[in-house]
């Protein structure tokens, strides 16, 4: 198992299929994203292998990591009543909300007071 200076990959399978593992690697992955409350990790071209286990899953993800910051999330219906209660276009609406960091109250006031 250990000859010539390293593991023989065949034996490393065989050996994790008999304590019941499986592992396999997801070919043609674009990007990987992890969603957080206040931003994202993106794993552009990452590398995923997928190890199968008493009925679970682990995946490990192998690439370098990018943050994104997340905006506010602005709905629909925040949009909606901001376009009500000023009378303005969505463009503005959601301007307006986006400006605030989605405080339809502060929203209302500013575009009142333009």
């Amino acid at each position: 198992m250990f000859g010539r200076g390293g593991l023989d990959p065949k034996k490393i399978q065989k050996m994790m299929k008999q304590m019941g593992m499986e592992m396999e690697e997801l070919s043609n992955v674009q990007e990987v994203v992890i969603r957080l409350p206040d931003k994202e990790l993106v794993f552009p071209d990452a590398e995923v292998q997928v190890t199968k286990m008493k009925g679970q899953k682990t995946y490990q993800i192998l690439g370098e990591a990018q943050e994104r910051e997340l905006g506010p999330k602005i709905s629909d219906e925040d949009i909606k009543m901001v376009m009500e209660q000023v009378d303005v276009d969505r463009e503005s609406a959601t301007e307006a909300l986006e400006n605030t960091d989605g405080d339809i109250a502060q929203a209302i006031v500013d575009l009142q007071e333009s």
